[in-house]
This record gives C-alpha cells, sequence and structure tokens, in this order.
C-alpha cells in the first residue's frame, strides 16, 4: 500500500504538538510550584522578622524598666538600710542584666529581676513612711506602669513566636523550612507570664 503524501510530516507535526503541549504543562506545573514554594519561604522570612520586633519590643520595655532600677534602690535605701541583701539582689540582678549578650542570656537576667524585685516590694510593706515617700510613689506608678506594657509585649512575642512555628513545622513549611535553615522559635515567656504579678504598693 503506498503512503499517502505529506501523512509523516503531519505526524511529525502531530507529535511536535503534544511535545510541546506537554513541556508547557511541564513548565507551568513547575513555576505553579516555584511560586508556591516562595510564596511559603516570603512567609517564613515575614514571620521571623515579626519575631525580631516583637522580641525588639520586649527588650525596649525591659530595659525601661532596668533605668527605673537606680532611682528605685536610692529611694528605698534612704529607709530601708538594713534591707542590704534585697537591695544588693536586685543590683546584681540588674548587671547582669548589662552583661547579657545573647536572648537567652537577657530572658534568664530579666528573670532575675523579676523575682529580685518581688522580694524588694515585700520588704517595703514594713516601712510606712518610706510609702508615703513622693518619689517612692511616682517611681512605683512608672514601674507598674512598666511592667503592665512588659507583659502586654511578652503576650506579642508569644503569639508571633506560635504563628511562626506553626509556619515552619505544617506541610509544605516544614520542607521550605529545612532546606533554607530555619527552625520553631523558643517561646521564652510561657512559665513567666503564669507564675508573674505586676508590683502593686497597698495602702
Amino acid at each position: 500500500m503506498a503512503a499517502v503524501p505529506g501523512e509523516d510530516s503531519k505526524k511529525k507535526e502531530e507529535r511536535m504538538k503534544g511535545f510541546l503541549i506537554g513541556l508547557g504543562i511541564v513548565v507551568l506545573v513547575a513555576a505553579l510550584v516555584i511560586m508556591a514554594l516562595a510564596g511559603v519561604y516570603n512567609g517564613i522570612v515575614s514571620k521571623h522578622e515579626t519575631i525580631t520586633a516583637k522580641w525588639a519590643q520586649v527588650e525596649n520595655q525591659l530595659q525601661r524598666r532596668n533605668d527605673l532600677i537606680p532611682n528605685l534602690v536610692s529611694t528605698v535605701k534612704g529607709y530601708a538600710a538594713y534591707e542590704k541583701n534585697v537591695l544588693e539582689d536586685v543590683t546584681n540582678a540588674r548587671s547582669q542584666w548589662a552583661k547579657a549578650g545573647s536572648v537567652d542570656e537577657k530572658v534568664k537576667a530579666a528573670g532575675a529581676i523579676d523575682k529580685a524585685l518581688g522580694r524588694l516590694i515585700m520588704v517595703t510593706e514594713n516601712y510606712p513612711n518610706l510609702k508615703a515617700d513622693q518619689s517612692f510613689l511616682k517611681l512605683m506608678d512608672e514601674l507598674s506602669g512598666t511592667e503592665n506594657r512588659i507583659s502586654v509585649e511578652r503576650m506579642r512575642y508569644n503569639e508571633a513566636v506560635r504563628d511562626y512555628n506553626v509556619t515552619v513545622r505544617m506541610f509544605p513549611g516544614n520542607i521550605v523550612a529545612g532546606m533554607f535553615g530555619y527552625k520553631a522559635a523558643p517561646e521564652y515567656f510561657k512559665a513567666e507570664e503564669k507564675a508573674r504579678t505586676v508590683p502593686e504598693v497597698k495602702f
């Protein structure tokens, strides 16, 4: 049976069209996958940066509290000179914060300040004249406001960490995070938030 003229060229054209369509589909799928992975990666980077920004806010408030401590210690010392150990504990805790370099060290130092300030507040209850001192009252008001802001910023930091951690632990975020070295972030303030209370002066 004789071949129909042009039949081979038609088959070649059809095969070429099929190949180009298949190639187009592969390229389209690859492009969609790359775009999806890029979206996940950008989301991880954005959430990681949010954690950094939230920590900076926590650190700002902790530094604000540290700036109040010298005046507070000086005022208390004027009325409660016999409470040397308590005053030294507060001062030492503050110096640990000044020496802290890493986030872990700063969190540990902040915890030490929490405890030392708690003991100092308890001691002041034994000195009625101190509790009536206007400078002391002003400092305690500032400290109380700062403690409230610290609590809020810690909560916001933890929320940012939880959001980020969900992303890097769930598919496909876990794959993208693993490829680029992103790991789950520590939720530093979980225990402290439950345990801590804002200092109060009762009259």
